[in-house]
């Protein structure tokens, strides 16, 4: 049977022969131009921005850091308290003064001790010759010759006024002495104590025997004595 009005089916193998060179053909560019390059997306301009500013934080971190170190390291080499002079030997730094009071130390005096082999006794009369009638002072003298306060006992216990003509022994004051007393007193150094007798120009013994004859005129001596210490003999004259 014939189908009226209907046309036989082609062959498709023609057909798809020639596609591919059609589709060759339009992709080409006409004229020899290049292909047009894809835009960017704004993503990648943030992605992009984004890496160079963290790759700039980084390169200002590491100056930062690096000056840090730097100052870290001058200041160690100062704290370290050396320094160089210009021949380029090491000198010690200069330290600051101190700001602590300084306390003077002193040290003790040592307290001087009495020295009782420097104190002195000497003799004296008031007048080198006496008229008739007229009695001598005789005196004693102790002296402290040392650098310390002395303890002396000045007392009549320890004195004696003695009165010599030659070897004759013509006075002692303790022939007729009843009671000695003791007097202690304190001489300073280069200080001295006086006491004083009138001689009544009488003669003595010892044990206060009676003499009823007095002493002649000529010359006698004087001598005191304190305890174990006698001064040397002071001379006069009775007239």
């Amino acid at each position: 049977m014939v189908n009226k009005g209907k046309q036989p089916p082609r062959a498709r193998t023609s057909s798809s022969a020639k596609s591919p060179a059609r589709t060759a053909g339009a992709n080409r560019p006409t004229n020899g131009a290049r292909p047009q390059r894809r835009r960017t997306s704004p993503a990648v301009y943030r992605r992009r921005r984004l890496v160079v500013f963290g790759a700039l934080l980084l390169v200002l971190a590491m100056l930062v850091a690096g000056v840090v170190a730097m100052s870290s390291s001058l200041a160690s080499k100062a704290d370290s308290g050396i320094s160089k002079n210009d021949a380029g030997a090491a000198a010690p730094a200069v330290q600051a003064p101190s700001t602590d009071p300084i306390v003077p130390t002193t040290t003790p005096t040592p307290t001087p001790v009495c020295d009782l082999n420097l104190v002195t006794v000497t003799a004296s009369t008031d007048q080198p010759a006496y008229a008739a009638g007229q009695n001598p002072l005789l005196s004693m003298k102790i002296t402290n010759g040392g650098t310390a306060p002395c303890q002396v006992n000045v007392g009549t216990s320890q004195m004696e006024f003695l009165v010599m003509s030659g070897e004759d022994r013509i006075f002692s004051s303790k022939d007729c002495q009843a009671k000695g007393d003791d007097l202690v007193k304190q001489i300073d150094p280069g200080k001295s104590e006086t006491a004083n007798f009138p001689w009544q120009r009488n003669r003595t013994t010892e044990g206060c025997g009676v003499i009823s004859a007095k002493p002649a005129t000529g010359t006698y001596t004087f001598k005191a004595v304190l305890g174990n210490k006698a001064s040397t003999k002071a001379v006069f004259e009775l007239r």
